[in-house]
Order: C-alpha cells, then sequence, then structure tokens
C-alpha cells in the first residue's frame, strides 16, 4: 500500500523559510515521480513543483521558481520541499503524491498534507 506522509509545515513569516517532507513507504520510490501541490482556501489545488523517478529532472511553477527547491533523498525514501522567501500568497495546505507515470500524468497517491500559513 502506497503511504506518504508530508510534515514540516507551520506558521511563519513573510520573508522567512520551512522545509516540508514527503516521507514514502509501501512502493519503489525509485519508480514513481513525486509531486507538490497545493491548495488554499476557496481556491483549486494547484501544482507546486515535481521531482521526475530518476530524480534527475525537476519542474517549478512559476510562481514559485527561484524560491523553492525539490530535492529526494532516495536513501530514506523521503521528497523534500524547501521554500524560501515565502509570501502570503504561500498560505496553502501542500500535499504530496506519488505518479509511476510521471511528473504530467494524473497523480493516483496523496499524502494528507500539512498546513503552511505565511503572516504578513
Amino acid at each position: 500500500e502506497v503511504q506518504l506522509v508530508e510534515s514540516g509545515g507551520g506558521l511563519v513569516q513573510a520573508g522567512g523559510s520551512l522545509r516540508l517532507s514527503c516521507a514514502a513507504s509501501g512502493f519503489t520510490f525509485d519508480d514513481y515521480a513525486i509531486g507538490w501541490f497545493r491548495q488554499a482556501p476557496g481556491k483549486e489545488r494547484e501544482g507546486v513543483s515535481c521531482i521526475s523517478s530518476s530524480r534527475g529532472t525537476t519542474y517549478y511553477a512559476d510562481s514559485v521558481k527561484g524560491r523553492f527547491t525539490i530535492s529526494s533523498d532516495n536513501a530514506k525514501n523521503t521528497v523534500y520541499l524547501q521554500m524560501n522567501s515565502l509570501k502570503p500568497e504561500d498560505t496553502a495546505v501542500y500535499y504530496c503524491a506519488a505518479e509511476r507515470a510521471g511528473c504530467f500524468s494524473l497523480f493516483g497517491s496523496w499524502g494528507q498534507g500539512t498546513q503552511v500559513t505565511v503572516s504578513s
């Protein structure tokens, strides 16, 4: 059974940083792309970043390019999202998801989410 557990969310002031973690289990970790998504109140879920199954390619939404960095520790079956220069508009529940078919497929397995709140 695929399990994804996010952690690292919290309350931070604008300009601050957080590092989210996505701990994976129940599947062959490096066979799957891992994506980060977020959903703010009243808004649709949006893709934030993704790392390919080979871990050699990363993708970012325009809104976070230059501020967020996705990385992977395959020995720990964990993907990280380092978030710097946070803005109030980054406030959302952040989810990680796994998909064997790649970053641009429909993600089939999701974590429970972690809240990120950025105060102005």
